[in-house]
């Protein structure tokens, strides 16, 4: 299987230039999967809600139809962040395009800073989808400390831990790699680059886009600057040994009455 990751520029309010930009990059990707940042089709630096709404999209929309466009186009699956708008509430969500149609949505379950001020905490729990020969997990963006996140989705039995970022601390890349460690599992961490100003919040992501395999290996890494295409291939049959030794098993052998919290 060959998976990848989108690293770019999204620009605050400029959604057509977005979607150009993430058409053109997918043109030709000769990908499985590929996995883009968080709020790619909006940018990120929301003040009020106000200024949310003309940029959302509810999970019928016009925003998922252009990833299936993509999908479809480009024979690949797609995991993307964007600006979902449900009734009233907005939420930091995630869509999984296949190229026959299907989609799934899952909303942010752990809300970062000043999220919590416009966004509804996401609702949906984790997802994991069947996707060729891959079970596929979703997480966004500041799911990633949470170590209770991965560890879910690995239990639900991913096999790639699809990850959409804008990250602007910088500890998530290292992070990933216990993560991948800890579940025996892929991740593909699709994070932005550049800097977001909107009033009084100024914030610069880290890029450094990357996919991680089981034991930890970083199999391909962007830089902090780069607007990139990455993908390598992979097998997902790997991360699905838990043994960790020939006599112990990466879940099996967890003492759970003593940190079941």
């Amino acid at each position: 299987m060959r998976v990848g990751f989108l690293q770019f520029y999204p620009k605050l309010f400029h959604e057509k230039q977005n979607l150009d930009k993430i058409s053109l990059m997918l043109q030709n990707c000769n990908t499985d999967l590929v996995v883009l940042p968080e709020l790619c089709t909006s940018g990120y630096s929301f003040k009020s809600k106000a200024e949310m709404e003309p940029l959302s999209s509810a999970d019928s929309g016009r925003i998922p139809d252009f990833f299936k466009h993509i999908a479809e186009r480009e024979e690949t699956a797609l995991v993307a962040g964007f600006l979902e708008k449900d009734g009233e509430l907005f939420y930091n969500s995630q869509i999984l395009v296949d190229p026959f149609g299907n989609q799934t949505i899952y909303r942010k379950t752990h809300l970062f800073l000043n999220e919590k001020d416009i966004f509804a905490p996401g609702n949906t729990g984790f997802k994991v989808v069947k996707y060729k020969n891959a079970f596929l997990g979703l997480m966004v963006c500041f799911d990633w400390i949470f170590p209770e996140s991965a560890r879910t989705l690995s239990i639900m039995g991913a096999d790639i831990l699809c990850h959409s970022a804008n990250l602007v601390m910088p500890f998530c890349q290292k992070a990933m790699i216990t993560r991948s460690i800890e579940n025996h599992v892929y991740t593909i961490t699709g994070n932005r680059i550049g800097s977001e100003k909107n009033r009084d919040q100024a914030l610069t992501f880290t890029g450094m886009s990357q996919i991680t395999d089981p034991q930890g290996n970083i199999l391909v890494k962007a830089d902090q600057t780069e607007e990139v295409l990455m993908s390598v291939d992979i097998d997902p049959e790997i991360a699905r040994n838990k043994m960790i030794t020939e006599k112990n098993h990466l879940f099996e052998d967890r003492r759970k009455e003593f940190y079941d919290l």
